[in-house]
């Protein structure tokens, strides 16, 4: 049975784009058989994606210390719609941060926690100055969402 990634990241800047399509090609490796990919910014996303996934990886920025306004309106949108169907959805979180990323994770985790989905890994903070690196790290968590959903492990 294929299962449903969903990847919502915001992607302001050439950089993060770049994040985006590494969460999104190693989600796509060919050692994937059962999983179908979606990948959308924010603001192009809502309930109805969040419906007919089966996990979902999330992107922001640091914008001032909090994540960005882009994804706080998509849970802005989708938090009442999905409350109660998607609790236990697994799901990752990736930021870039320029500080230290401690007021944006605190802030998803509060409202994923409120949602009462399932943390797969502890989100991953790039900050600091920009290293081509930080694209190969995501590329690394898509896969492993994707690898997990596609065992059945989540």
């Amino acid at each position: 049975m294929t299962k449903r990634l969903l990847i919502v990241a915001h992607a302001p800047s050439p950089n993060t784009l770049k994040l985006r399509e590494a969460a999104a090609r190693g989600a796509n490796h060919p050692d994937i058989e059962d999983v179908e990919l979606t990948v959308k910014a924010p603001l192009d996303a809502g309930p109805d994606d969040i419906l007919a996934c089966d996990a979902i990886l999330l992107g922001t920025t640091e914008n001032l210390g909090y994540m960005s306004g882009a994804l706080k309106d998509f849970f802005d949108r989708s938090y009442y719609p999905v409350l109660e169907e998607k609790q236990g959805l697994p799901c990752a979180l990736y930021i870039r941060a320029g500080l230290d990323g401690t007021g944006t994770r605190r802030a998803v985790e509060g409202i994923v926690n409120g949602l009462r989905w399932r943390w797969v890994q502890a989100p991953l903070i790039l900050h600091g100055e920009w290293q081509e690196g930080f694209a190969d790290d995501v590329e690394e968590l898509g896969l492993t969402m994707a690898a997990a959903l596609d065992s059945g492990m989540i």
